[in-house]
């Protein structure tokens, strides 16, 4: 249990932004937009979070500030393959480049210190949690420590991303909003016989996943870190990606296999310095680039399989 609860409870920590970043992609897939930008709007948020943070000193006002530096290139996104029709893969890839390049220079220009923000202080970061009862609990076998060391401790955002699983179902298959989403996505041409905007339909799907990056990228740097780094997002965005797909742009299997990346994300972490007879201590970089390998491998062995939504990709042209 010593060994295992703190993997398990650092899987959650590490499977947070990736889940985020899931959710977010398959809100605007699903309504028929490809957002490869995730990794630019999660490096945009962040910024803009970290940013915030340290010049107010509220970390509220941070994550404020990251769903809307996040829901500014998703506006971008929007107008550039709804509105002007164009390629949507040329748009998120240019928007990763874009967030690359101009929150390293904002970083440099506002706070000269390298391109990275100050180092955050606790009151403008997001601290650990501990729910009631976990100190009582803490000496029941199995069940207490489990409940203090793995359930308590987490930051709110953690828990936020877990509770919007079923609420990405529901709204997704149990409401108004998720059907005309989802036929969006599958048939906007009798989305359009209905009367329905499709328009307005994927700029909603691509505003609610821009503020689900917003909080991915706050939740990396104010919680995971203590300030804004050059490239800290360091690719979860496309890992997130692949996780959407190999979940087969469901919330449930996508919550799994998020899971799964940061379950080997958090071994890779233990297994730093830690000699093996024989082979001596791993490598750290072999370690670091295990999620990105796992990533290549399902995707080559798995995508195959998955079945994107019909219209996915696809500009659409109203009929007159």
């Amino acid at each position: 249990m010593e060994l295992i609860l703190p993997i398990l409870a650092a899987t959650l920590r590490t499977a947070t932004p990736l889940l985020l970043g899931a959710l977010a992609g398959l809100f605007s897939e699903r309504a028929g937009i490809i957002d490869v930008g995730l990794e630019g709007k999660m490096l945009v948020g962040a910024f803009a979070a970290a940013a915030a943070a340290a010049v107010t000193g509220n970390v509220l006002l941070g994550l404020v500030a990251g769903i809307g530096g996040a829901c500014l290139l998703g506006l971008v996104h929007a107008y550039a393959c709804v509105t002007l029709r164009g390629s949507q893969v040329v748009s998120g890839m240019a928007i990763n480049i874009i967030a690359s390049g101009l929150t390293a220079t904002l970083a440099l220009a506002w706070f000269s210190q390298g391109g990275q923000t100050p180092p955050l202080p606790p009151g403008a970061r997001f601290l650990p949690v501990t729910l009631p009862g976990a100190a009582a609990l803490a000496g029941v076998p199995v069940l207490g420590p489990a409940y203090a060391a793995l359930v308590s401790g987490q930051t709110v955002l953690v828990y936020l991303a877990l509770i919007l699983v079923p609420f990405s179902a529901w709204v997704l298959y149990r409401t108004r909003f998720g059907l005309r989403l989802r036929a969006s996505g599958e048939h906007p041409a009798a989305v359009d016989t209905a009367g329905i905007s499709v328009a307005r339909l994927r700029y909603s799907a691509v505003m609610v996943a821009s503020v689900l990056c917003g909080i991915a990228g706050a939740y990396i740097a104010t919680a995971q870190g203590a300030g804004f780094v050059r490239d800290m997002v360091a690719g979860r965005g496309y890992i997130a990606l692949a996780a959407m797909i190999l979940g087969g742009w469901r919330p449930w299997p996508i919550l799994f296999t998020c899971l799964l990346f940061g379950l080997l994300d958090a071994v890779a972490i233990r297994l730093q310095g830690v000699a093996v007879p024989g082979i001596g201590a791993f490598p750290v970089q072999a370690l670091q680039a295990l999620p990105y390998l796992l990533t290549v491998v399902l995707l080559a062995g798995f995508v195959g399989r998955a079945i994107p939504p019909r219209a996915s990709g696809q500009p659409y042209v109203k009929e007159r």
